[in-house]
């Protein structure tokens, strides 16, 4: 058990690194939101591919944040019960939750995606925005990495909520 709370170690940095890191891509998310309303109300000028640049990065970086969020406990959860528990009860609830929620969502949007992402790469997608963005075929990638993070993150709270079930302690981390 030792090795395997070893490696949700190492997601969890994994994931705080991640996260951290890609936190600071809000700022240029802010700035391209701020350039794109100054130069349509100020300037009285549109850029669409500006807008689609915005998007796809306020996209992405939720998308990419959101296992190092759900390793901090950031999702939505029914606290009105669940902080009362017990660290096993809440550890059943975790493994229950993972196994019956988690990895099957993010096993389908995964592949869901594959197929609409590689016909993007085929095509080599842009916008439909006559001056959008060019390389939509890359920001669609996000998704089923998005799955990937989530699924190896679960691994990790998975792990942890076996260990915790196992000792009748919470497992650190």
């Amino acid at each position: 058990m030792n090795g395997l709370l070893k490696l949700a170690d190492l997601i969890d940095a994994m994931s705080t690194f991640l996260g951290r890191t890609l936190s600071w891509a809000m700022l240029p998310v802010v700035a391209v939101s701020f350039s794109v309303v100054s130069f349509r109300y100020v300037f009285g000028i549109g850029y669409p591919w500006l807008q689609e640049v915005y998007l796809w990065l306020h996209g992405a970086a939720v998308l990419l944040v959101a296992g190092w969020v759900f390793k901090e406990g950031g999702h939505v959860r029914v606290d009105l019960l669940y902080k009362r528990w017990s660290a096993k009860a809440k550890a059943w609830a975790d493994i229950v939750g993972l196994l019956a929620f988690l990895y099957p969502m993010m096993g389908f949007l995964f592949w869901w995606s594959l197929p609409g992402v590689q016909r993007s790469w085929r095509l080599l997608e842009r916008s439909q925005t006559q001056d959008g963005l060019q390389f939509v075929y890359i920001m669609k990638t996000v998704i089923p990495v998005f799955c990937v993070l989530m699924m190896i993150q679960g691994l990790s709270m998975l792990i942890r909520s076996i260990a915790t079930v196992a000792r009748g302690e919470k497992a650190n981390g």
